[in-house]
Formats: structure tokens, sequence, C-alpha cells
């Protein structure tokens, strides 16, 4: 093992000879360039509100309680929390080739969802390898911009924002320090909601099914006064039934597709005005905390879910120390006329930090958060939390 150039980073860099790889491969192969990164991170906050205590150390507005007794998280207003969950590790790989060189990125994060939400468990977030203009795997779906995202310390982030991780392969034609253009195929799935079909057809089982692949594709351009990116979809959102009294099945399907327009302006400084806005059918589970992709008509056929989201937040560096960021995100979902009194109908999150960073790689702030949640009857929900948090990089 051989500390280079390539190792000018120090231990967090290295170098694995051709003894790693295999002694018969090329010589432009013999050589991979390794980078580990990550974080520790201790959250702590309070809670003046509830949420789902699945989902106490995030702000997720859909986990706010609404009809209580009976939703997740109903109780005496007022909680304490500690989490670590945000912690992450991460590592790059370059590998040179013959026909160019291979870049990877395997990371995780400690924040479980799904089965495993409320648990410290190992969560990927990327798995991807990408060789001259071809990428696969998993990273951001093309369909997203990651750079919109305020500078905060809460994790879950704005409700209106497109934020999803999907495995796909992508083309890349078009990489300059200005423009970038890239197309992808993108692992499907449809989000459905039965609404009020279990108490009309008690006997019906309801599921997604993905036929094709979703279509994405974005065009960014890079300047000195910030960015602007352009990006669509095109997908196709299926469901199929079985009826367990009958013993009948049928399925179907519907198109969805979305435009998300993005961006960011400099100002003074490194400050920066940070925008979007997205709208779509069927494409409720590209949303951060969206709602679903089909649901019941008023005759109960399924139809593509309309939704709409937005987000303005501005960062504000006041020296190289100290930073700030303030902002608000909404997310409109036009329910369907089958849909239950519970669907949720639209949430909102907004957020105010200072921020400060004593040394390199190391950040201590607080930040006062706020959602909203608005279900189809007109019953509403809020939640206002106070988060300080100790994030140390390596």
């Amino acid at each position: 093992m051989s500390k280079g150039s390539k190792c000018s980073r120090g231990l967090k860099r290295l170098c694995a000879s051709a003894l790693l790889v295999g002694a018969a491969l090329p010589a432009s192969s013999q050589e991979i360039d390794l980078d580990f990164y990550g974080y520790v991170m201790l959250d702590t906050i309070y809670d003046f509100d509830r949420v789902d205590p699945d989902w106490n150390d995030v702000l997720r507005p859909s986990k706010i309680p609404v009809n209580c007794p009976g939703d997740a998280g109903c109780g005496t207003d007022g909680e304490t929390i500690f989490g670590i969950r945000q912690t992450r590790f991460g590592v790059r790989a370059a590998i040179p080739t013959d026909i160019g060189e291979i870049n990877t990125k395997l990371e995780f994060e400690l924040l479980g969802v799904g089965n495993d939400a409320g648990k410290i468990t190992p969560r990927l977030r990327h798995a991807w390898a990408e060789i001259n203009q071809f990428g696969a795997g998993q990273t951001n779906t093309v369909f997203m911009d990651g750079d919109v995202f305020p500078n905060s310390i809460e994790y879950w982030g704005p409700v209106g924002m497109v934020f999803f991780r999907n495995i796909q392969a992508r083309w890349t034609p078009l990489a300059t320090e200005t423009q970038r253009f890239a197309v992808a195929l993108e692992d499907p799935s449809a989000g459905i909601d039965s609404g009020k079909v279990p108490d009309i057809s008690p006997g019906l089982n309801v599921r997604g099914k993905n036929e094709l692949p979703d279509l994405t594709a974005h065009w960014r351009i890079q300047q000195d006064w910030g960015h602007f990116q352009a990006a669509g979809i095109l997908r196709q959102v299926g469901f199929e039934a079985f009826d367990d009294q009958t013993q009948e099945s049928f399925s179907g399907e519907e198109t969805g597709y979305g435009i998300n327009l993005s961006g960011s302006l400099n100002t003074i400084g490194r400050d920066q005005v940070l925008w979007q806005f997205v709208y779509g059918k069927g494409i409720g589970n590209y949303f951060n905390d969206g709602g679903p992709d089909l649901a019941p008509d008023a005759q109960l056929r399924a139809t593509a879910v309309p939704i709409v989201g937005w987000l303005l937040f501005y960062n504000r560096w006041w020296n190289d120390a100290w930073s700030s960021s303030i902002g608000w995100s909404e997310a409109d979902i036009d329910n369907r006329d089958g849909q239950v009194d519970a669907a949720i109908e639209n949430s909102s999150y907004g957020l105010v930090n200072l921020l400060h960073y004593p040394a390199d790689n190391i950040m201590v702030g607080a930040e006062l958060q706020h959602g909203e949640l608005n279900l189809n009857d007109g019953a509403d929900g809020t939640d206002t939390r106070v988060q300080v948090s100790f994030k140390f990089s390596f």
C-alpha cells in the first residue's frame, strides 16, 4: 500500500496496489483510489407537540397525529428526544481501466424506514457506479435537484421537494462545467390508495403493478449567478386486484407525468436563494413526503392523483463560522372523490436556524421547525419543535 499524489488527504485515502486487484489486470487498472467519509451526528430535540413515535427524531408532516385518540403519536404534548440516526458512513472508489475510470459510491446511514421505522439500523443510501457517460445502481433520481435542499440540521426536509433515491440505469451524454443533460430508466413503483374500496368491497385486495420502467430526464445549466434545472418524468402507474369473495381478478394502468423546475440564485457573498416548483399526476412516490400515485374516483375507478409542490429557502452566511437558513415548503394533493376523509390533502414545512462551525469538520446548531398537516375532511394538526445538533465529520 503506497501514499502517492492520490493519497494527499492522508489517512482518508488509501491506494490499493495490484496485489489487491490481481496481477493479471492491465497496468492502468492496478491502483484503486479509496476515499472514506462520513460523520457522527447527535440530535437533541424538544417537541412541543407530538408525532408518530417511529418518526419522532424527524419532522415528517405526514406523521403528525390529527384524529386522536386513534392516530399513532396521540398523547400529552411535549417530548424530549435524543437521536444518532443521521450518522453516516460512505466510501468512494476510483478505478482506472483501459476504457475509462470507474467511479463508485457506497453510502449508508442509521435511519431505518419501512419495517425498520424507528430503529437504529443501517440503511443504504447510494450504491452507484459510473464509467464515462453511463451509470448504474441506486442514487438520486434524475427527476430530483439535490442542490435545492436547504442548509439545515433536520433530516427529513421540505415536503414539497422531489426527493427520491432510486435504482436506475443512466446516460449522461452532456456533462461540462456549465451544462448537463441526463436521461434514465428507473425502477417503477406505484403508491396505491384504496380509498373507500375496502368498505364497499371488503374482499378486494389491491396492489401496485409495475410493467414498464419510469423514464426521467433533466437539463441543467450552471453559471456564476447560480443554476437552473428542468426535469421531467413519464411513467405508467398500474394496479392489479383480486376479489376473495368472487375469485375475480382485474388490473389497469394510468399514465403519470411531471415537470420539476428548480434552481439557485447567488446573492451576497456565499448567500443563495433556493427554489423549486413541481407539478404532475401519479408522481407522489417521488415527493419527499408526498401522497399516492393512484386513488379511486367517485365510481371507484383508479385515477392518477394530481400533486403540486414548491419550496423557497434562503441560505445566509454571516461569516465563515456562522450561517442561517430560513424558508417554507408545501405539497398539495388534489384528492379523488373515492378517497377517505383521512387522506392527506396538504402538508407544510418550515424552519429557521443558526449554525456554527468552530473548527474544520465540526458543526453545532440550533433550529426552530414547524410542520402542518391537513386532511381531506378539513381536520388538521401541527407540530413545532426545537432541535440542537452536534456534527463531527471525517
